[in-house]
């Protein structure tokens, strides 16, 4: 186990996008049961999502997860206690997917 990043590695992911009077928000979901932990971080690959207001929308990408070795994720939490904090990170980019 790495001190602070384990390797890299890719999956298929689905991402719900929804932007209507109720619901304004964007899910990840990866394939497999891949547990997100503290410190992790994930790269959705692609071009950017556009959905009119309204409008949902349901669609697979390639995404690259990062997880956080032992000494990352104990900094993570470490750093996180006692504020509302999100434990980990999610961005999406263009690449060569």
């Amino acid at each position: 186990m790495g001190l602070f990043r384990e390797p890299a590695f890719d999956t298929r992911c689905s991402i719900a996008v929804e932007q209507s009077e109720a619901h304004f928000h964007a899910h990840v979901e990866l394939d497999g049961d891949i547990a997100i932990q503290p410190g992790d971080k994930v790269r959705v690959h692609g071009a950017p999502i556009i959905v009119g207001f309204g409008e949902s929308i349901l669609i697979q990408r390639m995404a690259t997860v990062q997880p956080a070795g032992a000494l990352m994720r104990a900094w993570t939490k470490l750093t996180a206690m006692g504020e509302l904090k999100e434990l980990y990170e999610v961005s999406f980019t263009t690449s060569r997917w």
